[in-house]
């Protein structure tokens, strides 16, 4: 009841309208904001600017470009692995797939069909398979990788609310993930399919991919898609597949008798982009 209670000003703020001032101020030039706003977040949020490619608060010419900044060549080597973690973040929530329900948080559940956007089909790919959901909180490192070698089938972006996805909202908002904006990638692999669901959030400017770009420059209200199946775009391990303006979730679905995860993945701990995520059982 607490957290519940905890998140009720959110369903009455004007989340779209935060959301959009924000994004207008992170993509502002001016240099009095950046100069005032960077090292106050910096501080504030405890940002390790000594593992950025520009470790000078000074260098960004805005707040997006310092919120998506690079990172210096080797301080995320990849592990020698079949699956790493694509972000910097938190394990909220991993695990088998029950059926198709996935555990949000205690006393919460909500189905891949929802979280997809409604394609039963897709959804139907991962009953009992595999998820984790992992949280990237403000002073993380916010470009999302690939965990495996894979090529782009399909992109979705699905319209929805704009809560937060602190672990507060998480525990207090059912079915939150299912509920947000969200863009949803589907990947085929050697291994078999997988998905990357990049879940927006209030004051999340918008999502980006790097073969489309900004996915959401403004957001739409019904459901979009686009099909690559004539376009060769495939990545590899490690490669850069998008990022956040301003920082969110990511949510992984993989197939039943795909991959298991690492005995370490377990809730609330904390995760780096390239380290060890689980290993195939598909040989």
């Amino acid at each position: 009841m607490g957290d519940r209670l905890a998140v009720l000003p959110q369903y009455l703020l004007p989340k779209r309208m935060l959301t959009a001032f924000a994004g207008k101020c992170a993509a502002s030039h001016a240099r009095w904001w950046t100069r005032s706003v960077i090292p106050w977040f910096i501080a504030r949020y405890g940002v390790n600017m000594a593992e950025a490619a520009d470790p000078g608060a000074g260098g960004y010419a805005c707040f997006n470009d310092f919120f998506t900044r690079a990172l210096r060549d080797g301080v995320r080597p990849l592990a020698q692995a079949d699956f790493v973690s694509p972000v910097d973040g938190a394990i909220i929530q991993c695990g088998q797939i029950e059926g198709d329900q996935l555990l949000q948080a205690k006393g919460h559940r909500y189905s891949t069909r929802a979280l997809v956007g409604g394609d039963a089909r897709l959804a139907a790919r991962f009953d009992d398979g595999q998820f984790a959901t992992l949280y990237l909180s403000p002073k993380d490192y916010h470009r999302i990788h690939m965990p495996c070698d894979g090529r782009l089938v399909r992109m979705t972006y699905v319209p929805g609310q704009l809560f937060s996805v602190n672990p507060t909202t998480t525990r207090g908002v059912p079915g939150l993930f299912a509920r947000n904006e969200r863009v949803v990638c589907v990947f085929d692999s050697a291994r078999g399919p997988f998905v990357l669901i990049l879940v927006g959030a209030t004051i999340v400017g918008s999502i980006a991919t790097v073969w489309h770009g900004v996915v959401n420059p403004r957001r739409l209200t019904v459901v979009r898609e686009w099909h690559y199946d004539e376009q060769a775009i495939s990545l590899r391990q490690g490669e850069e597949m998008g990022r956040f303006l301003l920082g969110s979730t990511v949510v992984m679905l993989f197939p039943k008798d795909m991959l298991r995860l690492c005995a370490d993945w377990v809730s609330t701990r904390a995760v780096r982009m390239g380290e060890a995520m689980a290993v195939s059982v598909v040989r």
